[in-house]
């Protein structure tokens, strides 16, 4: 019997990476072909599960490095449309600025406590700052990647989110919309959500519990 949800935040409960770092690349003048070619390698590497070492997102997201350490290491490989590296200092916050909060999913995760399910924000950080103001309504459980040293998508992480929530892999469902951190939680035996569009993931929510879910 499912009795939980373990969810993530950038690109799930808020708008998609993709628009808010269009939002960035248009305010800082970035060159969007490089930047592109730059974290293609950088994110593959980072979840493609391959043993030839790691890279700065690994440590980042583990919290390993600081924010500062990793902005800087960016910003050196990425060029603006003036023909100079864009500034390092402040550089993840203005990427994320373009984040927004996406109400349905929130509506969603209200209901699902009514409902007496376990509800657990797991989270990969950059060393960002988090809207938490509030956070007690819709969550009873927060794991975040730099706080515990662990990162999706290790085993390890979805273990210690479990545990926060006293729940078995599987009793909980999982929402993410990276293909990677769905196929390491359903080798737990969680329950794996593509996330692409609030409207189908609620409904497969609400097929999965049984329950109205809006």
């Amino acid at each position: 019997m499912l009795k939980g949800v373990l969810i993530d935040w950038a690109g799930v409960l808020t708008t998609g990476m993709t628009e808010a770092i269009a939002e960035w690349i248009v305010a800082d003048r970035i060159d969007g072909v490089h930047y592109r070619e730059v974290m293609r390698e950088l994110i593959a590497h980072a979840y493609s599960g391959s043993e030839d070492g790691e890279n700065a997102i690994h440590a980042l997201e583990r919290g390993e490095i600081s924010g500062l350490d990793f902005e800087r290491d960016l910003a050196a490989r990425l060029i603006t449309l003036d023909g100079v590296p864009p500034v390092a200092e402040g550089l993840l916050t203005r990427m994320f600025a373009g984040f927004r909060r996406v109400e349905p999913m929130y509506g969603m995760l209200r209901e699902a406590r009514a409902a007496g399910l376990r509800t657990c924000l797991l989270s990969n950080s950059w060393a960002n700052e988090y809207p938490r103001e509030g956070w007690e309504e819709f969550f009873d459980a927060v794991v975040i990647s730099g706080e515990v040293g662990m990162r999706k998508p290790e085993s390890r992480i979805f273990e210690h989110a479990l545990g926060r929530v006293g729940l078995t892999g599987p009793e909980c469902v999982f929402v993410d919309d990276i293909e990677a951190n769905i196929t390491a939680a359903r080798a737990l035996g969680i329950v794996g959500i593509h996330h692409r569009d609030p409207e189908p993931t609620i409904t497969e929510l609400e097929r999965l519990f049984g329950t109205p879910l809006r």
